[in-house]
Formats: C-alpha cells, sequence, structure tokens
C-alpha cells in the first residue's frame, strides 16, 4: 500500500478520535463544569426511566448532551454543503454563504418569526425548517440564474461571487426590514440568528437536524463519482455519461435542504463551508468520496471548537458563534482569494 493511501486510510479514524475528545470537552465545560461521574449518573438514570435527576444532570441530558450533538449536525452540514458546492463549481472559495443560501434562510426563517402568526403559517415542528428552506431554494436560485451568461448559459466563478454579494445584501435588507417591523421578542430571536448560536437546542431540533444532515449526506455520496467526472471538464463529464444540468439541480437542492435546516435552528454560521474543505485538500488530495466523507467530521470537529470558544471566553456568558468562525474565516478566505489571483 503506498503511503498516499496510508495517509488517507488513516484520515477518517483520527478525525473521528478528534470529534469524541473535542465533544467531551464542549459537555464538560461551559458556564458549570461536569463532572464524569455526573455524566454517568444522569445517562444511567435516564436509561432506566428515573426522574430523580439532580440539577448538573438534568443540564447535561437537557443542554450540553443535545448542544453538542446538534454541533455536530450542524457542522458536518455546512461542511458538506462547502465541499459540494465547490466541486459543482470547481472553485475552493465557493461556500453557502457566498452563493446566497444562509441569507435565503435567514430571510425565510425571519419572515416566520415576524408574520407567521399574522398568515397563521404553521406545520408543526417542521415550520421554522421549512420556511428557511424556501427562502434558501429562492435566494440559490436566482443568484444562480442571474449569473448565467447570456451567450453559453453557464456561471463563472467571478460572476457567481459578485451576483451573490448583490443577492445576500437583498435579503439581508429584508432580514433588516423584519427586525425593525417586529415586536421585541421576534426581533431579538431574528437579531441572535444573524449572528449564529446554539443555545436553542434541545432534542427535537437534535432529531430534524440529524434527520437531514444525516440524509443528505448520504444522498451526495451518491453523486461523488459524478462530480469526479466534472472535476476535468463539463464536455469531458458529458462524454462520461454524466448528465451535467441535472447533476446541478440535484447537488443545488441537496445543499439547499441541508444548510437550510441546520440554519433554521441555528441562525447564519459562514465559513464553515469554506475553511473545511481547503484544508482537507491539503491533506486528501480532491476526491469528493473522501472529502464528503471526511468533511462531515472535520466539520462537526471545528463548529463543536468554536462552540467551546464562545462558551468559555466570557464565561458565564456566551459569545455568539457566528463571531467566532468569522474572525477564523475572513483571514483565510482573503489568503484563498489572492493565492488564485481574484483581486484585479
Amino acid at each position: 500500500m503506498s503511503s498516499q493511501k496510508k495517509q488517507r486510510f488513516g484520515t477518517f479514524p483520527i478525525l473521528l478520535l478528534l470529534l469524541v475528545i473535542i465533544s467531551i470537552f464542549g459537555i464538560r465545560y461551559g458556564a458549570v463544569s461536569i463532572r464524569f461521574d455526573e455524566i454517568l449518573s444522569s445517562l444511567q438514570k435516564t436509561l432506566l426511566s428515573s426522574e430523580n435527576l439532580n440539577l448538573t444532570e438534568r443540564i447535561f441530558m437537557q443542554i450540553r448532551l443535545p448542544r453538542a450533538i446538534l454541533c455536530i449536525f450542524v457542522g458536518a452540514s455546512l461542511a458538506v454543503g462547502g465541499t459540494l458546492l465547490q466541486a459543482l463549481f470547481r472553485n475552493p472559495i465557493v461556500e453557502p454563504g457566498l452563493i446566497g443560501t444562509s441569507c435565503g434562510a435567514a430571510f425565510g426563517a425571519a419572515l416566520y418569526f415576524a408574520l407567521g402568526a399574522t398568515f397563521d403559517f404553521n406545520v408543526g415542528k417542521w415550520t421554522l425548517p421549512l420556511a428557511a428552506c424556501i427562502g434558501a431554494l429562492i435566494s440559490t436560485g436566482l443568484v444562480f440564474f442571474l449569473s448565467q451568461s447570456r451567450n453559453s448559459g453557464k456561471s463563472s466563478i467571478v460572476a457567481l461571487l459578485l451576483t451573490g454579494i448583490a443577492i445576500n445584501a437583498l435579503f439581508l435588507s429584508g432580514v433588516g426590514f423584519l427586525s425593525y417591523i417586529a415586536r421585541d421578542p421576534q426581533a431579538r430571536s431574528i437579531v441572535f440568528w444573524n449572528l449564529g448560536t446554539l443555545s436553542g437546542a434541545n432534542w427535537t431540533s437534535v432529531a430534524i437536524v440529524g434527520f437531514s444532515s444525516v440524509s443528505t449526506i448520504l444522498i451526495s455520496l451518491r453523486y461523488a463519482k459524478s462530480l469526479n467526472a466534472l472535476m476535468i471538464g463539463e464536455e469531458e463529464a458529458q462524454f462520461l455519461g454524466v448528465n451535467i444540468k441535472s447533476l446541478k439541480w440535484k447537488i443545488l437542492l441537496i445543499n439547499v435542504i441541508m444548510v437550510a435546516v441546520a440554519t433554521a435552528f441555528v441562525g447564519v454560521i459562514s465559513f464553515v463551508g469554506l475553511i473545511v474543505p481547503h484544508l482537507l485538500r491539503i491533506l486528501n488530495g480532491s476526491d469528493n468520496r473522501n472529502l464528503i466523507r471526511n468533511s462531515a467530521i472535520l466539520g462537526g470537529i471545528l463548529l463543536s471548537a468554536a462552540d467551546l470558544i464562545s462558551r468559555m471566553v466570557l464565561r458565564p456568558a456566551e459569545l455568539p458563534i457566528g463571531i467566532v468562525t468569522s474572525v477564523v474565516g475572513v483571514p483565510i478566505f482573503i489568503f484563498l482569494l489572492r493565492r488564485k489571483n481574484y483581486f484585479f
């Protein structure tokens, strides 16, 4: 076995081990520290259907554990979403936030927060994710169609990014307007949304985001070979039997669902989908079969680490997690832009 194959084979278990370690730290530390014996006792009492949980055990079962699991699912969704888009457009600086998906989801959720009760729009637990998905689908579709060339019908990366900036500004203006007309509780929800937070994590959100994340990631793995073929060019991929138009729509739909549902519960978290695929390409190369799988794990690691930092920096207060990811992501994004000569 070659050294390159050994390196790629060993990456996944190493990432998995790191995910377990950082998740344990995330569960244990925060405004209140939780000991291992308290974790074990709370798990034992829960399995035995006992309701005699003390305060620390309730914090673990009702706050820390669902938050840690939700963090993994959200990080996986954002990272895999970035991997799929970068493979689709064959460029390492594309991520869901740059093509309007995140802002569209935020606008859909803000619309629900501000006007949902007025229009009696309620389909149970799926109302918020559905509103976010509709907003993300509209914004991403606008970016995709408006960035296409009239002659070739294809999107250049520069046109895509510039159109994404414009659509992001449009939908952010909509979010700002909804925040202005909303009542205080709804306005606060929208504001915290735009900063990104996992403070509202519960077992319901874990179930919904987990179902969305796992199902869309498994489906995306089916298109890894087609995305690999697309890397050599659209014409070459067509000769290999890849339906380019169908593939684009499927990948965009998968990306919209996984990112929108995640964004619906934690708000706008930027740059995870940009950083993770780029780091993995440095480690593992550009095979999307490895990238998609490893992105899910590394995305969970980075977001779990960011969440731990956000809770420890201003303890017992909490720093919005979107601020932490932006502080790390902005320098890397600028580095990629300069490296790819996108500055004129």
